[in-house]
Parts: structure tokens; C-alpha cells; sequence
């Protein structure tokens, strides 16, 4: 006789064991997973027929009026002036060589505005916590004042300031030998000729290897000790790399000195009134908000810092830069980054007062073209692009000064 427990009644005998399969998942409006996703297509179907319908109602008003579209017109010929061009630029060029300038200015005014707030700025921040009154007194009256007085009228103000109380070319002033001071703005001398385009690789080269050389002095001191003088190597490289790209370019550089010619003067280095009044009203707005940033970031250290660093021997500027900044700096470097975007922003403001900025040069081009849809892309695109650029560079610069959690 066979054992009932044998292999074939093993295998007959269903396995109790074994999870019973789910039953199928039926719809229910109470599921909030339901609800979510109903709403999120909704939205979804919903900004599309918005997207949609502004499309087909601009293309269909266009065509009414038969005006053309597309981007064609960048390639046709400008045919007007441009007061500052950093590159080469003269109405025989195209449109889009026109808008690049504009692009270019826009860059030039931010990036040194930037440099200009942040440095002054901090320097304000750091007075305010000053135990001298009269220096608390004065940065926070600065503070109180630039913050609540709208950009607009600081342009309007510097550039009325400058163009107004300077006398025209043929009675500038000249305090330095080539050197004039008018309405038409500062003239310098400016340096000419081959070798300028390698003294500026040098330049860009001695950036990179002072970078390069405080990572690694950092981590010598980490590991030895021992502290690297890297102030003097940047001093020594900021001037001995462009000294060799003049050398090995045959030192072929003459000095460009500025010359009064009829009404105005030719040659050398403008800084010209608008660029000047622009520049001074974004730094001196921009830093006083940065002014604020720095103060709440250096309040939100911890008081026994100073009192640990201090009890080192460590004087108030040494505890100031070595103890309190690098830890201020987490908190600081979010809210910079949104001032940042705001002085980039806020020189859109440029058209007021005729300096040629990205808006200037397009609002130009689209009066002569009549396109007004791509102008504006252009310009929406240009400002997108160098805000995204600026808080992709700030994001990461905040995400390697973070503490990290062991």
C-alpha cells in the first residue's frame, strides 16, 4: 500500500501557504491616487488648450493683418547705430549682430555690477554690526534710504548728475595727462595691438591657476599645517602671466592716447555717461539689500563663535574672516543669489536713460521690422537663459560649502 502522504498526494494537495491573488483594483473616486491623477490630467488637458488657443489666435491675427512671421529678419541688414559696441558692429551688419551687442552690453553691466554690490554690499553688511556708532548710524541710514527709493529715479538722478554738471569736450577736464573728463563721458588711454589678445589668455590663465593653487594649498593645510601665502602667489601670477603672453607674442603693443577732434575726442577708452549712471544706480541699489543679506547671515552664527574664537587670542577682523564669514556663508549664498537676479533683471531699466542694452536694441529692431511676438521671445529667451546660468553656478557654489551629515 502506498503512504497517503505520498509525493503525488503532495503535489495534488492545493498549497494553503501561498498568498491568495489581489483582487483587481477597481476605480473609485474616493481613492485619493484617483483624484490626483483625474486632477493632474486636467490641469494638464487644461494648459494645453490655453497654450493652444494663444498660438492659433496670434498666428490668426497675424495673417489678417499680413504680417509676417519667423525669425528671418535677423539676417536682413540693421541700418542703425549703436552708441557701445563691444565688438565690432556698423549699420551694414545684420539684425542679429545688432541684438548680440545688446546681449554683450546687458553682460558687461551685470557681471561688473554684480562684482561692485557684492563687494560693497558686504562691506555695508559688516558696518551695520559695527561697534562704532557713527558708522552703524551711517550704513544704516545708506540701508534705509537706497532701499526705498525706487531704481528708476536713482538712474534718472546719476545720469542727470552726471551729464549736467560736466562741461562739454572742448572744456573737459583733464586732471592726468590723457585722461578727460565731459558729458561724453571718461576717456582713457587704452592699450592696442597684437599682444593685448594674449596678455588677456595670460590674465584668464593666472584666474584659473590661482583657483587651482588655493584648492591645493587648502588641503596642504589640512594636512600639515602649514598655511600657503596664497595672497602673494596670486600677486605674482596676476602679473608675471601676462608679462609672458606679451613676451611671446613679440611685445607688439602700443598705448592708444585719446585726441580731441572736432566735437568730440577719438581714440583710447570710453566709459561713457549712460554705462557710468547705470552702473552706479544698480551697485547702489543692488548693495543695499545685499547689505542686509550679509548682516542676517553673520547674526545667525552662533555668539559663542566669537567668544570660542576670541578666547584663541584671535582679534575681531581675524575672527570675522577666518571663524564667523565661512559659516555665514550657508546662509548668506540663497538669498544673494536672488539679488544677483535682480540687478541682472533690473538693468532692463537701461532703456530709460539710453544706455543700449538687450531691450534697447530689440525695441529698435522690432519698430523697423514690425516683429514684435519674436522680439520679445528674444528678449525673454536672453534674460531666461542668463538667470538660469547664474542660479546653476549659485546652486552649486551653495551645495559645496553645505555641511554634510556623517
Amino acid at each position: 500500500a502506498r503512504c497517503p502522504t505520498s509525493v503525488d498526494s503532495l503535489m495534488n494537495t492545493p498549497n494553503k501557504s501561498a498568498p491568495a491573488s489581489a483582487p483587481p483594483r477597481r476605480l473609485n473616486w474616493n481613492d485619493p491616487g484617483v483624484r490626483s491623477v483625474v486632477y493632474q490630467v486636467l490641469a494638464l488637458a487644461a494648459v494645453a488648450w490655453a497654450v493652444w488657443f494663444l498660438v492659433s489666435n496670434t498666428l490668426h491675427n497675424l495673417s489678417v493683418r499680413n504680417i509676417a512671421t519667423g525669425f528671418g529678419f535677423l539676417h536682413r541688414e540693421a541700418g542703425f547705430a549703436i552708441g557701445e559696441t563691444p565688438i565690432a558692429y556698423t549699420p551694414a551688419d545684420t539684425y542679429g549682430r545688432a541684438i548680440l551687442v545688446g546681449l554683450l552690453n546687458t553682460l558687461r553691466v551685470a557681471v561688473i555690477g554684480i562684482v561692485l554690490a557684492t563687494i560693497l554690499g558686504t562691506l555695508i553688511g559688516i558696518g551695520r554690526l559695527s561697534k562704532n556708532w557713527l558708522v552703524a548710524k551711517i550704513t544704516s541710514v545708506y540701508v534705509e534710504v537706497m532701499r526705498n527709493v525706487p531704481l528708476l529715479l536713482q538712474l534718472f538722478f546719476w545720469y542727470a548728475l552726471i551729464t549736467e554738471n560736466m562741461p562739454g569736450p572742448r572744456q573737459a577736464h583733464n586732471p592726468l595727462p590723457g585722461v578727460f573728463i565731459s558729458n561724453r563721458g571718461l576717456k582713457v588711454p587704452g592699450l592696442e595691438g597684437y599682444s593685448l589678445d594674449w596678455m588677456l589668455a595670460g590674465l584668464g590663465l593666472a584666474i584659473v591657476a590661482i583657483i587651482l593653487l588655493g584648492h591645493w594649498g587648502k588641503k596642504r593645510q589640512e594636512a600639515t599645517g602649514n598655511v600657503f601665502p596664497l595672497g602673494r602667489a596670486a600677486i605674482g601670477l596676476l602679473i608675471g602671466f601676462p608679462i609672458i603672453g606679451w613676451l611671446v607674442s613679440g611685445a607688439s603693443l602700443t598705448l592708444d592716447m585719446p585726441e580731441l577732434k572736432g566735437f568730440n575726442f577719438s581714440g583710447g577708452l570710453t566709459l561713457s555717461p549712460e554705462f557710468a549712471a547705470l552702473l552706479a544706480g544698480l551697485v547702489i541699489y543692488t548693495s543695499a539689500f545685499i547689505a542686509e543679506v550679509v548682516r542676517s547671515g553673520i547674526q545667525a552664527v552662533n555668539n559663542g563663535q566669537w567668544e570660542a574664537a576670541g578666547s584663541l587670542g584671535l582679534r575681531r577682523k581675524q575672527v570675522l574672516r577666518l571663524v564667523v564669514l565661512p559659516q555665514a556663508l550657508r546662509v548668506i549664498i540663497p538669498p544673494m543669489t536672488s539679488q544677483y537676479l535682480n540687478l541682472t533683471k533690473n538693468s532692463s531699466l537701461a532703456v530709460a536713460i539710453g544706455y543700449p542694452d538687450i531691450v534697447s536694441v530689440v525695441n529698435t529692431t522690432l519698430n523697423q521690422t514690425g516683429q514684435a511676438i519674436e522680439g520679445i521671445l528674444i528678449i525673454m529667451a536672453a534674460y531666461l537663459t542668463v538667470s538660469l546660468s547664474i542660479s546653476i553656478f549659485m546652486n552649486w557654489y551653495n551645495k559645496r560649502i553645505a555641511l554634510v551629515e556623517r
